[in-house]
């Protein structure tokens, strides 16, 4: 009986198969101590301080200098599309932004430029280097936009235009074997001219931005506005203003996309001074002895980059020292991300 008692009855801790089933369905104790060795998390732990202060230099700012020493060997790229009638400064407007010959006019020096019959787009490559950073730099003019009689669906050729950038992006994405860096042709930005009619936008133009605004970025602006007075000029802006309230276009910076507080706050600011009113200007002057930007005129020198004389220094640093790679990001993530799932979904669709 001793023996048989011995085996029915295992001593504590040992293993066997005879223990009864309520007891082997129990989780066994661990001690707190067998936790701490394994290195085990218990999943009660609050999670830690999101600030925490360091007792020495680690270096993580570091990281800052990598990611600039890096972007100035590959440089990036930037891809600009200026849309507007005939005659409104949009070489002269874009040469003004990077202080250097980027229109079209420069490509084809001596030769007298003819508009075409229909909208014809045309897209120029620069590479612009300042300080060590490369950029390079494509410019995409659209002759002829709006210069018909009958301008019905002249967009469409911007938009087929826009949509090939975006589809020649996506089929080197799918590939199963891709490139390091997919070379990148989208339109980041579109500034669209508005003429200086001091009354309201024209169908034309309201419809083009309530079509491309889906698409793209688009910033619109007025160009010459140094043929409207102050007060007819204030009067344009807020007409625009209510134009796109009224039709719910959304133009960029969108209200929709604002990350924080700080950025709706910056961008609210920008809003209220959209669009702007800009005047181009690629000759140089003298100004109480310093060397300026302007147009000449008889009643004196317009300084492009005076903010008392026009609102081009807020277009300049909209699209490239504030906004330059928000542009970007938005293209990347809002714009072709909708482009693509458009497109993927067609193509899963049986038939």
């Amino acid at each position: 009986r001793g023996v048989q008692a011995h085996r029915l009855c295992p001593p504590r801790g040992a293993g066997s198969s005879l223990e009864p089933e309520e007891r082997s369905m129990e989780p066994p104790a661990v001690p707190e101590e067998e936790e701490e060795e394994e290195g085990a998390v218990p999943l009660s732990m609050a999670p830690g301080p999101v600030g925490c202060q360091l007792f020495g230099y680690v270096g993580i700012e570091a990281v800052l200098d990598q990611m600039k020493i890096k972007t100035m060997k590959t440089g990036f790229e930037f891809n600009i599309m200026v849309v507007g009638q005939s005659g409104l400064g949009k070489s002269t407007m874009v040469n003004t932004l990077f202080k250097s010959k980027v229109s079209r006019k420069s490509s084809q020096p001596g030769q007298e430029e003819r508009i075409p019959k229909t909208v014809q787009l045309q897209s120029i490559t620069h590479v612009i280097e300042e300080k060590g950073v490369k950029m390079k730099l494509t410019v995409t003019d659209t002759p002829g936009f709006g210069d018909q009689i009958n301008n019905e669906n002249c967009w469409d050729p911007i938009i087929k235009y826009i949509n090939e950038q975006y589809e020649r992006y996506l089929r080197e994405e799918i590939l199963i074997t891709r490139k390091r860096k997919i070379p990148d042709t989208r339109v980041h930005g579109c500034v669209y001219f508005v003429p200086p009619t001091g009354h309201w936008l024209r169908p034309l133009d309201l419809e083009f931005m309530r079509r491309l605004s889906k698409i793209v970025n688009v910033v619109p602006v007025i160009a010459k506005a140094d043929t409207l007075t102050l007060e007819e000029r204030a009067e344009f802006k807020q007409r625009i203003q209510e134009n796109l309230k009224t039709h719910a276009i959304s133009v960029y910076p969108q209200e929709d996309f604002d990350q924080d507080p700080e950025d709706r706050a910056l961008n609210d600011r920008i809003r209220e001074k959209i669009p702007f009113a800009v005047v181009g200007a690629d000759q140089e002057h003298q100004v109480n002895g310093k060397r300026v930007l302007g147009r000449k005129t008889k009643w004196g020198i317009i300084e492009v980059e005076n903010p008392a004389h026009c609102e081009f220094p807020l277009l300049r640093d909209l699209l490239i020292r504030s906004h330059l790679q928000d542009l970007k990001d938005i293209t990347h993530n809002v714009h072709y991300e909708s482009y693509r799932v458009r497109r993927l979904n067609e193509s899963n669709q049986p038939g």
